[in-house]
């Protein structure tokens, strides 16, 4: 049976995680982690506090670090090689690195980068994400339109049929949260994330960002990656740097990712 792997992003992040995985792939993962990041990132993993966990520049250390420490322990499993990978945000980052397209230290670094970019583009606190459940994709984007808070309110993550997370500022997701269920939701949830990704209030973290990506080298994938902000392959370095910094300020195509790997005869997604 073909097979794919998936990465998550932001939200997946929780004190503890991995705990139950006694493998020396994933003590070893996290200690060459905390040495190429200089902090003890393995100890903040296994015990928080959450509130530190949950800043962005080390959520997604964090979950690359875990990723990483996963793809180790499934390869010793001695399977033939998945037909793709995927990524969702933040993960398309440790899909490259498990694609062979980039170093795991080079990741590391510029995913903390991002996080830092990320957060000193829109202070703690005025920004965040939310998951809109129970309404069609032209629905959600109509309620964003109907915000009338004069403040961003943008679909940033098109996750499946029915569930399409937010992004804004946090006076546009008060009204959504207050007001979506009148408009037919079936639930609005905020994100433990603290900055709103993929929205128009990350294009001038996105035009730092790609100052970096440009210093660092990248590698023809060994294995296809989807990019999350198209669902698109690709194999050379300059395109691959593109997608990473578009997919910063434009939403992620989850959806339309996942049906174009089934449509590739992907039967089975891990």
């Amino acid at each position: 049976m073909k097979y794919v792997l998936l990465f998550p992003g932001q939200g997946s992040q929780a004190v503890g995680m991995l705990s139950a995985h006694a493998d020396a792939e994933v003590a070893e993962t996290f200690a060459d982690a905390s040495d190429i990041l200089g902090w003890d990132l393995a100890r903040l993993v296994k015990d928080g506090p959450a509130e530190e966990l949950n800043q962005t520049e080390k959520t997604q250390p964090a979950l690359l670090a875990a990723g990483i420490a996963m793809l180790r322990v499934w390869r010793k499993q001695g399977l033939p090689p998945p037909v793709a990978m995927a990524g969702h945000s933040l993960g398309e980052y440790t899909a490259l690195v498990a694609s062979g397209a980039l170093a795991f230290p080079d990741a590391l670094k510029l995913v903390e980068l991002r996080g830092q970019l990320m957060q000193a583009a829109v202070p703690a606190g005025t920004g965040g994400m939310a998951a809109v459940i129970g309404l069609d994709d032209d629905k959600v984007e109509a309620l964003c339109k109907a915000n009338p808070t004069g403040t961003v309110l943008e679909p940033v993550n098109y996750n499946s049929p029915g569930q399409v997370v937010v992004a804004g500022a946090s006076a546009a997701l008060d009204w959504l949260t207050a007001n979506g269920k009148a408009h037919g939701a079936r639930m609005v949830m905020r994100l433990p994330v603290s900055v709103p990704s993929h929205c128009a209030l990350m294009q001038g973290a996105a035009e730092k960002l790609a100052a970096r990506l440009a210093t660092v080298s990248f590698q023809t994938p060994r294995i296809p990656v989807l990019h999350n902000f198209d669902a698109a392959l690709r194999a050379d370095a300059s395109g691959i740097r593109l997608a990473l910094k578009e997919q910063l300020y434009k939403p992620v195509r989850w959806t339309q990712t996942i049906q174009n790997l089934q449509g590739q005869g992907v039967g089975l997604f891990v």
